[in-house]
């Protein structure tokens, strides 16, 4: 299935309020959107890599329940744990191609919440929260990002506590590791500007958005 690639079925299918929070952030860093219900895995990957400012630099994965919660034996056996990932990098029996599972699908099987985890070395965990729904119309585009706080860490930056080292040095200009920081946040944004860690521009989210959805509409007809 292609990226925003969810036109098909609109009749049929809802707009879904959806609530994600970064886990661990302090203070927190969250996005609330509308999102069709009919949105594959792969699509929702994608949104969240544009909304948080990731650079799909690095392997990701949805899961039905909190990945890193203990697990608990069921007659006493252990449930097989499911996790879907892109196609190709399907190898274990628990495996699932996100392709294949919708949002809706997944939220379900969660109970109205499911994770997902980006880079699997500084483990940038998400919840997804199912707000409310409602029926979508012809006009209700594939994602909108309505609400949120704070900029998505940088990426390769340690998980939170390189992270928050990383944004210390660069509010002190006194401190040891402060032109190092600073020269290294500047080569990863492409930009000598200030960091501000609590700025997140949602126009411009989604204008890249739409952007994507409208470059993806006209390759398909280009390849009719």
């Amino acid at each position: 299935m292609d990226i925003f690639n969810a036109e098909a079925g609109a009749d049929q299918e809802s707009i879904l309020e959806v609530r994600v929070v970064l886990i661990d952030s302090e203070p927190e860093i969250w996005r609330v959107f509308q999102l069709r219900s009919s949105l594959a895995l792969n699509q929702v990957h994608q949104v969240l890599q544009t909304a948080f400012g990731w650079e799909d630099a690095h392997l990701h994965r949805f899961v039905a329940s909190d990945p890193f919660a203990p697990l608990r034996p069921v007659d006493g056996q252990f449930p097989e744990v499911l996790q879907w990932l892109p196609g190709q990098e399907c190898e274990e029996p628990g495996d699932r191609p996100e392709e294949d599972c919708s949002l809706d699908q997944l939220l379900a099987l969660g109970s109205a919440e499911a994770f997902y985890e980006y880079d699997f070395g500084d483990s940038w965990l998400h919840r997804l929260e199912l707000v409310s729904r409602r029926p979508a119309d012809k006009d209700s585009p594939p994602a909108r990002l309505i609400d949120g706080a704070r900029r998505g860490p940088l990426e390769d930056s340690g998980g939170f506590p390189g992270y928050e080292e990383i944004m210390d040095a660069l509010a002190d200009p006194r401190h040891p590791d402060h032109a190092e920081h600073s020269a290294w946040v500047a080569d990863i944004t492409g930009s000598d500007a200030p960091f501000d860690p609590a700025f997140l521009d949602i126009p411009t989210v989604n204008r890249t958005l739409a952007e994507q959805f409208r470059r993806t509409r006209s390759g398909e007809k280009r390849a009719k």
